[in-house]
């Protein structure tokens, strides 16, 4: 379970520390202070330390002459540290790390970062009398999880100015447990302890060896009974559970003059060797636990973070529902004419085809009285009579004047909204997806504290009937933008026109579609009666449709008479209105109006949906194409950078706790 759980930090670590940086960079956000901030943390002070095979730190310290140097000497089998009877005689960390620990540049820099820089080699012992930077050593003498480092007296000096004060606690803070050494003179000084405290606790709980400098005749009761007194005085009733171990080490003169090593016995009956304590020390738990209060305010750090990427993919998708929504509207907008007789007409050929053989046989004997094409010419005839002029039959030439204007204004409306730093969109404010697009304005607002003048923003018309969107580019999109306002507008103006036909031909799709409604129509009309009722109907009203009017509203087509038929949105969420309107002096009745409204609704929506999805498709192609799949793709890779954070900060957290 221990294992477990330091595995679960480390690796959630990991996964933050990719995902942190990737969404800020995947929504172009870029590289601020606080990410740099943040990652430096993780990378210096968490990621490197928590690993498994990152040693312990060890730092001896102690009054002046309390023996520190001396035991530094002596763990590492070498005298190196000046020891004598003079307090104050090392100004330098002196650090011993074993060669494999040398060998390895990641964990050796990682050691050091506290101190803001590297140790240099010792080269001659008095440079450790000087004032400067660590100083290291090789010892295949220390343990390989162990790095150990020898401090000056942090007590040296005079009313109030400690000499050594600012390295020592650079090498506090760089340690995961202290060797606390102290003699008979000052073990219950309080005024002592009490600064040592201090040092200690001041800058994260550390827990320490204590090291108690005696003379031989003292008891192990003696010992033990002082070397507790200095840990109640260091950590209160936490003593038990930041002491690791109490060890003596008689007074030797010997020793106090560098000529023979160090010796230290366990006072406790528990405490190991101090060898095998050191070696058996759990150094990733224990860093954990000293730890604990960067890894919070990591993860206080990170849960910014993260809500800063929430409300960019959040203005991100605003602003691509926005895009699509004009890109709806502008579509509809191409496709203002509606080439009423060409569909209609095939509609009645393909219901010709379909007609059952005693149908087929009733047409050929004559028994049919509204034979289609001889209705229709002769109604054709009354129509232009009726009209006197007032209404003139489009010629398939004009139609296709108007298709290629509207084309035309179309795209070049779409072109402008495209590449423009902000894009607006209107929205009826009965709309559903209105309500939607508010919400998402104002949980960005929100989120961002804005004031209701701050960018996105919404306005209203003095009625109140619609509402207009304004939303800013996100910059996820500013390079296809770039591109799109750099290429030659004229060529691409040309390219679509060229292919203005697919809006005035009749496609596969729609015939497939007008075969499928034609036996549709079939299959609820049953008997013959209803066939001739509602077919007549449907033929005595095809002449006027050529000089119909194709209306595009947002909203419902308020004042004309007509068929109204619901399109599907190009956005997926906003469904618009179609009108064809029927010219009053075709006198229609009110249940033929009903009978057309069932016939003839139904092709109106077959022909614009498929020509809506070509058009749509020819926009993509040439203006909007590559800016809606740089925001699709920023968003969904954002939308799963974004849930990896949140799963992997909670993962921490819950990891601290158990």
């Amino acid at each position: 379970m221990k294992t477990l759980y330091k595995q679960n930090i480390t690796d959630a670590l990991k996964i933050l520390r990719r995902s942190i940086p990737g969404v800020q960079d995947r929504l172009r956000l870029g590289r601020n202070k606080d990410v740099a901030a943040w990652t430096k943390i993780v990378d210096g002070k968490l990621l490197t330390r928590l690993s498994p095979d990152f040693p312990v730190m060890a730092t001896i310290c102690g009054g002046g002459s309390s023996g520190k140097s001396s035991l530094f000497n002596s763990m590492i089998g070498e005298h190196l540290s000046p020891v004598g009877g003079s307090a104050g005689l090392n100004r330098r960390v002196l650090v011993s790390v074993h060669r494999e620990i040398f060998n390895r540049p990641n964990i050796f820099s990682a050691l050091f970062e506290p101190f803001g820089c590297l140790p240099d080699p010792l080269k001659d012992t008095k440079d450790l009398t000087v004032s400067g930077h660590p100083l290291y050593v090789l010892s295949d003498a220390v343990p390989q999880n162990l790095v150990l480092m020898d401090t000056p007296d942090f007590d040296t000096g005079a009313k109030g100015t400690y000499i050594n004060r600012d390295i020592t606690l650079k090498a506090l803070e760089s340690s995961d447990i202290l060797i606390y050494v102290f003699t008979n003179s000052n073990y219950n000084n309080r005024e002592n302890t009490d600064f040592i405290s201090e040092m200690l606790t001041g800058i994260g709980m550390r827990k320490c060896f204590l090291v108690y400098r005696v003379y031989p005749s003292f008891e192990q009761e003696e010992v033990q009974e002082h070397a507790m007194t200095v840990a109640r005085n260091l950590y209160g009733n936490e003593a038990d559970r930041y002491v690791l171990g109490i060890y003596r080490a008689d007074e030797d003169n010997s020793v106090a003059e560098g000529k023979q090593f160090m010796a230290l016995r366990p006072v406790r009956g528990k405490d190991l060797s101090f060898i095998s304590a050191l070696q058996s020390i759990d150094s990733s738990k224990l860093r954990l636990e000293l730890l604990s209060s960067i890894l919070n305010d990591v993860l206080i750090m990170a849960g910014d973070l993260l809500e800063h990427a929430r409300i960019s993919r959040d203005e991100l998708r605003l602003y691509l529902d926005t895009l699509q929504t004009a890109q709806s509207h502008c579509v509809h907008e191409a496709l203002r004419h509606f080439p009423m007789d060409r569909v209609v007409k095939r509609f009645v050929e393909i219901w010709m085809l379909t007609d059952p053989p005693y149908v087929k046989a009733m047409r050929k004997t004559g028994r049919v009285v509204e034979l289609p094409f001889k209705v229709l010419l002769d109604t054709t005839k009354k129509v232009k009579d009726k009209l006197s002029g007032t209404k003139k039959i489009e010629t398939q030439q004009g139609f296709t004047d108007k298709v290629e204007e509207d084309l035309v204004t179309a795209v070049n409306r779409m072109h402008y909204k495209t590449v423009n730093p902000e894009i607006s969109v209107s929205f009826n404010l009965k709309d559903p997806v209105t309500r939607q697009m508010l919400e998402a304005v104002e949980r960005i607002r929100a989120d961002k504290g804005l004031k209701n003048n701050q960018n996105p923003h919404v306005e209203t018309t003095e009625k109140q009937v619609s509402l207009k969107f304004f939303v800013s580019a996100h910059p996820v999109v500013f390079q296809e933008q770039e591109k799109l306002r750099n290429r030659d507008w004229k060529s691409a103006i040309e390219s679509i026109l060229s292919r203005r036909d697919l809006i005035v031909d009749l496609s596969q799709g729609i015939e497939q579609e007008l075969k499928d409604l034609a036996k549709s129509f079939r299959s609820k009309m049953g008997i013959w009666t209803k066939i001739r009722q509602t077919f007549s109907a449907f033929l005595n009203v095809v002449p006027a449709t050529v000089a119909v009017t194709y209306i595009l509203s947002t909203g419902d087509p308020v004042g004309a008479m007509g068929i109204k038929v619901k399109l599907t949105g190009l956005f997926g969420l906003h469904d618009l209105y179609a009108l064809v309107a029927i010219p009053a002096t075709t006198g229609l009745k009110k249940a033929d109006q009903k009978q057309i409204d069932d016939m003839l609704g139904p092709i109106v929506q077959a022909w614009l949906n498929n020509k809506l999805k070509e058009v749509k498709d020819l926009f993509e192609q040439e203006i909007t194409g590559g800016i809606i799949r740089a925001a699709k793709d920023a968003v969904d890779e954002a939308e799963t950078l974004i849930n990896q954070i949140q799963v992997n900060i909670e993962a921490c957290g819950k990891a601290m706790v158990s």
